[in-house]
């Protein structure tokens, strides 16, 4: 008798180890909150200004949202989850031509089982350097 529930304690306890019972799933990331531009104030710079603010208007901004001038991410103050500023320095508006800017959200961490959210980056709009 006492085998017989041995041998049925150890069948259970494998089944469920078996089946993923010791290990807890995980949750996939999800998508971000998707940024979009509206207006960019001013649209436009001469080249070879100094430095100046770019006002960035749209929807969805976080409060961690950076302003990416080129590609490349700027000093940026949030202002409300419509508006957001950035600091341009001269020598990104030395020469002239076009420029993409876009406004990144950044992603969240997940837990302890994963989850959170992917950074997410709006559809650029030109700024123009004359």
């Amino acid at each position: 008798m006492k085998l017989l529930m041995v041998v049925l304690l150890t069948a259970v306890a494998a089944t469920g180890v078996g089946c993923g019972y010791s290990s807890h799933a995980t949750m996939p990331q999800q998508p971000g909150t998707m940024p979009t531009i509206a207006q960019l104030t001013p649209p436009s710079t001469a080249a070879g200004s100094s430095d100046f603010t770019l006002t960035v208007q749209g929807t969805n901004f976080v409060s961690k949202a950076v302003v990416n001038f080129n590609g490349t991410p700027m000093t940026t103050t949030f202002v409300s989850s419509t508006k957001v500023t950035a600091t341009i320095p001269a020598s990104a508006v030395a020469t002239a031509g076009t420029v993409p800017v876009t406004v990144t959200n950044p992603g969240t961490p997940g837990g302890l089982y994963g989850g959170g959210t992917a950074a997410a980056t709006s559809t650029p709009m030109n700024f123009t350097i004359n």
